[in-house]
């Protein structure tokens, strides 16, 4: 049922908490702090480059708009890798981290490779894909090409909002790794028993906002039923309805039932 040998914790691009999300230093640090897999949101440069970063647009985590005034709102899929490399994806959170890049998913693979397990979404592909771009042929090909394909040393699970992209990966790509259907809050009306075994014809788990888990707990053993794990997202220090980020997970995993959670504070993942 479960893609997960244990109670997981996935380092919500990276750990977020301390280091800029989606760099190799927010990857470094959560394989430190002992995540056991490391969440990458996946984009694709104007010459069809995988790299990570969870926003369609580079405002907001690089200096974009001081060192490309010019080019008017900043789509990752219109600047070239040579061009975003050039980036600082690091000052903005602190002055400590200035001059951290975005990495590529190559790079990320070389780095989180044998030491967690990495946890790539594909992030908006129906936009990339009206675009002539092919997100999942980009991503089934990266695993083919690391053996990252099918079980390996290094325990891959993909994982999407669309439907259709998990299928595609699945059916057209023949990829083996576990695949997950990240679920919003306002879905969860529609998650009803028969919706949630249609759901496992695509997908070995759910991830649901932690939110919909706490209005609706039974979700999570309806979802146990049907043969799906149960991954919600996201638990931070910082809005914690819990007395602490670790009470939280705690009541979530042992009360609730779930099997991973996605957090921005990795060391603080109840062990």
């Amino acid at each position: 049922m479960t893609p997960y040998s244990r109670k997981a914790a996935i380092a919500h691009r990276g750990a977020s908490s301390y280091a800029p999300e989606h760099t190799l230093e927010a990857y470094r640090l959560a394989i430190a702090q002992n995540a056991d897999y490391v969440e990458q949101d996946l984009q694709i440069t104007r010459d069809g480059v995988l790299v990570c970063l969870h926003d369609v647009t580079l405002e907001r985590t690089t200096n974009v708009k001081q060192a490309f005034p010019d080019r008017g709102t900043p789509y990752v899929w219109d600047f070239t890798l040579e061009e975003l490399k050039t980036l600082d994806a690091g000052s903005w959170f602190g002055e400590k981290f200035r001059g951290a890049k975005i990495p590529t998913w190559q790079e990320t693979i070389d780095l989180v490779r044998g030491r967690a397990g990495l946890y790539p979404e594909t992030k908006d592909p129906d936009v990339y894909q009206e675009r002539g771009f092919d997100m999942e042929g980009l991503l089934a090909e990266s695993l083919v090409k690391n053996g990252l394909h099918d079980s390996s040393s290094t325990p891959v699970i993909l994982q999407s909002f669309s439907p259709a992209s998990l299928k595609r990966l699945s059916v057209e790509y023949k990829v083996l790794a576990p695949r997950i259907l990240l679920i919003e809050a306002s879905y969860g009306p529609h998650l009803t028993s028969d919706r949630l075994q249609e759901i496992r014809s695509y997908a070995e788990g759910i991830g649901p906002t932690k939110t919909l888990l706490l209005t609706n707990p039974d979700i999570v053993g309806r979802a146990h039923a049907a043969g799906l794990s149960v991954s919600p997202y996201t638990f931070r220090s910082s809005d914690t309805r819990f007395p602490t980020v670790t009470e939280e997970m705690a009541y979530f995993l042992n009360t609730l039932g779930v099997d991973a959670v996605f957090t921005d504070n990795p060391d603080l993942f109840p062990r």
